[in-house]
């Protein structure tokens, strides 16, 4: 796909990058002149792209034209994308390499060779989203120091901290630190760090460290309840070219994404081009801060780039944003990012390119970077793009890079005009918007109840806590009766008694989604917890607790730095690699606490270093949901509630009555710089990459078939050869009209996949739960709709199955919705199993951004198989848009200013609709209702691919015809 070829419209442009290396590329500058120069860096990236894959077929001269003019074609022309790589995650990647599966089945139904079916673009799997947190320690109560004494007698603490062994000295003849040395040469591997007597392991002879017993037993677990699903997946790597499985305890896709696989420069054949990425995973983002340009997308388009296909995009409009000056020392990068996302909520950037730039980028360490960048699906931009400086090199150095691999990539860029440096102006790069943010006018904050772009300061905290207890139900009120707002419950716990009141903190996770590939906030969380276990402040025990790193080089150096055994004694103990808290894998919290909330009716909050907090997603019980940095988790954990000033109020009392504050436990900037400098070292980076590369006994221990069809077992509840194909037919047939479509549900505003198709745990009165029960599973062996992924039978049940779906029909949150035909209340799935059979066609009504957050092919794939026909909403999330096209549903959409209420549906009328034979993009379609009302709405098609699209009834089936 890179390398150049005679068919390549651009070939002329290949040259050598310098004149002492076989090394060449395609000069676009060259080819661009003052045009290129003025183009916004990620754009330059585009073309670049579009230049190298011109092959007059799936890139066309007009197209690398109209990026070239970008000034005058932003957001008036589509234009195609082929990235160098493709990332997938589990819970979105199963989908996808089912269907690849899948596909090898029906090119051989339909007469083709099933072996021809590979990915055409390198693929990674990350298996990182089937943790669950099975296994998990409670704050200890009056434990002695970690390390050693009682507690650790009783087995309540594990000595996680490697033990110093003599060692060579590998080459060096002195440490950095005062070692307690033994004879010339060789070093106990310890010495004293300058932090109060905290002794650390010497960075140069760091030991691997024990997995915490929680992390071994939570992974045993994983592997048996996800066999099946790991079986597949060995499957995938062994029967497809260009698939590589990263086994389960590695790491999460964004931060391996980050660590081991990202390029920055790419290679193919000695040819040099910049490395790009999209992936199924809504973190892929995470990537632009270290100036690789990539950004998240559903399981369907990814499935069209690994077979060779672009990605369509509508040629963005850029945000410039210029950083100036530098943060308060007391904020984190966490709070510089909520910053950052309510400004540019604010400002409006969805579906757009920012790009950031000015002197106060080289304030930010490369981790600040990633972590913005990967905030940016929640401010509603397709990404943010920090382009390569001298930051990017010196990072990418420190974490393992050959030298000359880096002199080499410097080279490269500098002569793409892709490498930046303080003195860019705005006038170096012509933007859409320009705006402006002062990094020192950003506060220490905290995010939610319901949404991160509701920030909200923590000098602000109890206010607007109980402002949102007065306030109606919405995205920031639970609207309690004032006579109620000081209710508390007793809870008996441990042979103690509590009392819970509104913002009781029942669940508090430093989780491995955002920050964790941020050394700083998480030493800074780990250096608070020693100084609040030394003042004698515990975690009340019911309180469930978790640390859940992005990777092992996390737990390295907390380990190494001292500070793990007092995250541990606070509760915060390592319990596995994964996503976990925030996608709704997380233990249940006791039912103590679910029978207090209950009975004072209370709003109990979960704090979550995470990015992912909807209503729901963590608990039933767990109604407010805020996130924040790591080292606020911990705090907010301490205090046991959000309704504290934590400026002003303690966070608890010392042994002898003293109030501790939060001002006392917080670690001082310098104190974790040279944590971070002394330990967060390459060699850490070398290890982790050993790992990804072997994986783990389990993984290479696990057996797996060896076959060109996979060997589908019709007793699994796991892995299904799903129905996409059952009818395929060689040609697509001619465009249907809908007729007489029922409304399977009427639906508001920001209906989210999470409430399609949602990820969490199967509850037990759902359909989902009765298909497996009918198959003999317990309600143990459950998993959650994310793991089960695989098995279209349980999607298609878990489909609107969320318990926060508020469908009109029903008026209040409820997975149901009424069969009009008989006037029964059922749940979706056995309303939708009726109209099938009895022949109705279904539609959904839906207000604005139907399909935001996640994105998640089985939102689209679940109504398809529910015999949804189309989606008639007010404004759709584009992502979730195109899924319904890649499966064969037609977005309608109503005309601006109109609703479902403004023309006064109410749903219970039939639709029908007609499709013109010469159906084209934003075509007006004129809907008729057995109401006698008729309106306009249009064809929400962007581009003649979507088009193409649904007239064959999918991509799926699309591609299956064309390997036929």
């Amino acid at each position: 796909m890179a390398a150049p070829c005679a068919g390549n419209a651009f070939e002329y442009l290949v040259e050598a990058v310098d004149g002492s290396s076989p090394k060449k590329f395609f000069n676009v500058p060259k080819f661009g002149g003052a045009k290129y120069d003025a183009l916004p860096y990620s754009i330059r990236v585009l073309l670049e792209a579009a230049v190298r894959n011109c092959d007059g077929f799936l890139v066309k001269k007009e197209d690398v034209v109209n990026i070239l003019d970008w000034k005058t074609q932003q957001s008036n022309v589509q234009v195609p994308f082929l990235p160098a790589r493709v990332v997938l995650q589990d819970f979105t990647g199963i989908p996808a390499m089912v269907d690849f599966a899948a596909l090898r089945e029906a090119v051989k139904t339909l007469g083709g060779d099933p072996a021809k079916v590979h990915p055409a673009c390198p693929t990674d799997l990350t298996v990182d989203h089937s943790l669950q947190i099975d296994f998990s320690k409670c704050a200890i109560q009056n434990a002695p120091n970690p390390g050693g004494g009682d507690a650790q007698k009783a087995g309540k603490l594990s000595p996680l901290r490697a033990q110093p062994k003599k060692l060579p000295c590998r080459g060096q003849t002195t440490c950095r630190g005062p070692c307690d040395a033994g004879e010339p040469g060789r070093h106990s591997g310890k010495f004293s760090s300058q932090i109060e007597n905290t002794p650390i392991l010497c960075p140069f002879h760091l030991q691997p460290v024990p997995e915490p017993e929680t992390v071994l037993k939570n992974q045993e677990v994983e592997f048996g309840r996800n066999r099946e699903r790991l079986q597949f997946f060995k499957w995938s790597s062994r029967a497809f070219r260009n698939v590589s499985v990263i086994p389960p305890g590695t790491g999460t896709a964004h931060q391996v994404n980050l660590e081991h696989l990202s390029r920055v420069v790419s290679e193919e054949k000695d040819l040099l081009f910049p490395d790009s990425v999209i992936g199924t995973d809504s973190h892929v983002p995470m990537a632009n801060g270290l100036g690789i340009l990539g950004w998240g997308v559903g399981g369907i388009e990814t499935e069209a780039v690994m077979l060779g296909l672009p990605v369509s995009l509508t040629l963005p409009e850029v945000v410039g944003c210029e950083l100036t000056g530098s943060a308060n020392l007391f904020v984190t990068s966490i709070d510089v990012v909520l910053g950052i996302t309510k400004h540019l909520r604010q400002v409006g950037v969805a579906g757009k390119f920012v790009e950031f730039f000015g002197s106060g980028v080289s304030q930010l360490s490369i981790v600040d970077r990633t972590t913005i960048a990967n905030m940016c699906p929640e401010y509603g931009a397709s990404l943010s793009f920090f382009p390569v400086d001298s930051v990017t090199l010196e990072h990418l150095e420190h974490t393992g890079f050959d030298k000359a691999k880096l002199k080499s990539m410097e080279t490269y860029l500098k002569a793409m005009k892709l490498f930046r440096n303080d003195q860019n102006s705005p006038g170096d790069s012509e933007y859409s918007q320009v705006i402006r943010i002062k990094l020192s006018s950003i506060v220490p904050s905290v995010s939610g109840p319901k949404r991160p772009q509701d920030r909200v300061a923590v000098a602000d905290m109890k206010s607007d806590f109980q402002a949102c207890l007065s306030e109606k139900v919405g995205f920031k009120g639970f609207q309690i009766a004032a006579e109620k707002q000081k209710a508390t419950a007793p809870i008996l716990y441990g042979g103690n008694e509590y009392q819970l009141s509104h913002g009781s903190v029942v669940i508090a996770a430093v989780i491995s989604c955002t920050n964790n590939c941020n050394p700083s906030v998480m030493l800074t969380a780990g250096l608070l917890a020693k100084k609040a276990v030394e003042a004698g402040l515990r975690v009340k025990p019911y309180i469930r607790t978790s640390l859940s790193p992005g990777g092992g080089m996390v737990t390295h150096y907390l380990s190494a730095s001292g500070v793990l055994p007092h995250l541990s004694q606070l509760g915060f103990e390592v319990v596995g690699y994964g996503c976990s808290t925030c996608v709704g894998n997380t233990a249940p919290v006791s039912e103590a606490v679910l029978r207090a909330v209950k009975q004072g009716d209370l709003i109990a909050c979960g704090v979550l270093s995470g990015n992912k907090h909807f209503e729901g997603r963590l608990c039933e019980c767990v109604r407010a949901n805020y996130l924040a940095s790591p080292p606020l988790v911990v705090a907010y954990a301490i205090a046991g509630t959000v309704n504290i000033d934590l400026q002003t109020e303690p966070l608890g009392t010392d042994p002898l009555g003293k109030s501790v504050f939060l001002r006392d436990v917080w670690p001082s900037p310098e104190e974790v710089r040279q944590v971070e400098e002394e330990l967060v070292m390459s060699s850490m980076f070398k290890a982790l990459k050993e790992n990804v590369e072997l994986g783990n006994k389990q993984w290479r221990l696990l057996e797996a078939p060896d076959s060109v069809l996979f060997p589908w077992d019709s007793k699994s509840t796991y892995i299904r050869c799903p129905s996409f194909f059952d009818k395929l037919t060689k040609e697509p047939a001619p465009l249907r009209p809908i007729c007489n479509a029922h409304v399977l549900l009427s639906l508001g505003d920001s209906v989210t996949t999470d409430h399609i198709s949602p990820a969490g745990s199967i509850s037990r009165s759902s359909a989902a739960a009765k298909y497996l029960s009918h198959r003999g599973l317990t309600p143990r062996e459950f998993n959650s709709y994310g793991a089960r992924r695989g098995n279209d039978a349980v999607m298609t049940r878990g489909t609107f199955a969320n318990i926060k779906l508020l469908n009109k029909f029903i008026g209040k949150p409820a997975p149901k919705t009424i069969h009009f035909p008989s006037g029964q209340t059922l749940d979706v799935f056995e309303a939708a199993e009726l109209y099938q059979k009895e022949g109705i066609p279904l539609i959904i009504l839906a207000g604005k951004k139907y399909g935001s957050g996640s994105s998640r092919d089985w939102a689209a794939k679940g109504p398809f198989l529910l015999g949804v026909k189309a989606v008639l909403a007010e404004s759709y999330e584009k992502i979730h848009k195109d899924h319904l096209i890649g499966i064969g549903i037609a977005p309608l959409q109503f005309l601006p200013g109109e609703s479902a209420d403004s023309l006064g549906l109410s749903g219970r009328e039939t639709f029908s609709v007609a499709f013109p034979e010469d159906l084209s993009p934003r075509v007006t379609l004129q809907i008729k209702t057995s109401s006698g009302k008729e309106f306009s709405a249009i064809a929400s098609f962007d581009n003649d691919v979507d088009v193409m699209l649904y007239r064959h009834g999918g991509l799926l089936n699309y591609v299956a015809r064309k390997f036929s």
